[in-house]
């Protein structure tokens, strides 16, 4: 007789309560590394005060690298290399789980820069072909590959004739940074790898748009291979999610469609201030949960014609979207619908729903550890100000290490 899974208040056929699952590719080591890790972040305060000492450390040249790969690197990044982050890949293979290959070296500012991170991501995609059952997707930044100044401009020409002139060198600016996208585009194309666009700040999301749905006619005509990102703490979100599946209609191909809740709140509220427009972001927590299962509901109502990834840590999303695939008779491993989480975040949900046969991808961030320092500062930030996540890591943790000392 088939066991039966446990149901939650969805009545989803997974839970994200087995912490044996959830940790079981971790040693007691690493939990106890995690625990003390997820405590530090806890306090704001904390988080804060170690930013700014890593930070003057680094400039300063102190040799504190090291405790950093042991630390937060380890818990939130795949390696320093592709090959390690590879290595990475392989163990959450074993465990039914996949791997998003994304080099998050930040905050370059010149053609050579941008050429790098061409090429890397490249590079990340071509690993992706080789190791495919392992690594079904890549990822980029826009920003990596051109200046956010000249996409800001781009967007506000999209958004309404600028008065702004449109300088020479801009323009071979903004034809080198579509090159740099088609080329990665059109290399994932041809090995079949698909790769997610990251979405970015609402003032120069336009410009991110308009390259993505240009790749998406050219490159997803058969399957869905380039993702846009939609990010649902933002009003338009899903007003933008519905527009894209209408343009792909009358067009004639496959939007990939990545749904996130966003990053980059404060940021966004203090430039709406600072410029006196309205706030683009949504009023209440409440009000971006029920645009993102809303979201979730249009994209599997619209599977015929989108591929979805839910990249969220919010439980009650996850077991929503299966209760959906139950009710549409989808198959868990239907390669259309992913789920995706952080690398050393809410192994809970990755691990427990991968178990359970659904499609799960873990984003792995790599490169050296001082150029991915300001992304760790970003996991480090957003584990204190998202209400609940570091307390919620802690108590997951330290019932595992509870449960394997009270085995022994």
């Amino acid at each position: 007789m088939e066991a039966t899974l446990p149901t939650n208040k969805f009545g989803a056929k997974v839970s994200f309560e087995d912490t044996a699952t959830a940790f079981a590719a971790k040693t007691d080591a690493d939990l106890y590394k995690s625990e003390l890790l997820f405590k530090a972040i806890h306090y704001n305060w904390l988080v804060k005060t170690g930013t700014g000492f890593v930070k003057f450390a680094l400039n300063a040249g102190f040799p504190i690298t090291g405790l950093l790969r042991s630390t937060l690197f380890k818990q939130f990044c795949g390696g320093e290399t592709i090959d390690e982050c590879a290595r990475t890949a392989q163990v959450l293979h074993k465990y039914g789980v996949g791997a998003i290959l994304d080099y998050s070296v930040e905050g370059e500012k010149n053609e050579a820069a941008f050429d790098q991170t061409e090429q890397e991501t490249i590079a990340t995609i071509h690993k992706a072909a080789q190791m495919r059952d392992s690594i079904p997707f890549s990822v980029f930044k826009t920003t990596g590959l051109g200046p956010m100044p000249l996409l800001e401009k781009v967007a506000a020409k999209l958004a309404q004739p600028s008065p702004l002139p449109w300088l020479l060198s801009e323009q071979a600016g903004w034809d080198r940074l579509r090159q740099r996208v088609d080329n990665i585009c059109r290399t994932a194309y041809e090995q079949k790898v698909r790769i997610f666009i990251d979405a970015e700040e609402t003032w120069i999301q336009d410009a991110i748009d308009a390259l993505a749905y240009e790749m998406m006619e050219k490159y997803n005509r058969e399957q869905a291979i380039v993702y846009n990102t939609y990010q649902l703490y933002t009003v338009a979100g899903l007003g933008k999610l519905r527009q894209a599946r209408t343009l792909a209609v009358k067009n004639g191909f496959y939007l990939g469609a990545k749904l996130v809740r966003g990053a980059y709140m404060e940021k966004e509220r203090q430039r709406a201030v600072e410029k006196g427009y309205p706030d683009p972001i949504q009023p209440n927590k409440k009000a971006t949960d029920d645009d993102f299962n809303e979201a979730l509901r249009f994209c599997i109502d619209n599977l015929q014609r989108i591929a979805l990834c839910a990249g969220t840590h919010n439980e009650d999303s996850c077991y929503y979207l299966a209760v959906l695939m139950e009710k549409y008779n989808i198959s868990p491993n239907n390669q259309n619908v992913y789920f995706a989480q952080l690398h050393g975040m809410s192994d809970h949900i990755s691990y427990n729903l991968a178990k359970a046969g659904y499609q799960v991808a873990k984003y792995l961030p790599y490169g050296p550890i001082k150029s991915v320092m300001p992304y760790l500062f970003r996991r480090a930030e957003e584990n204190t100000s998202v209400a609940g996540q570091s307390s919620r890591e802690l108590v997951l943790v330290s019932r595992e290490l509870a449960r394997r000392h009270k085995r022994k």
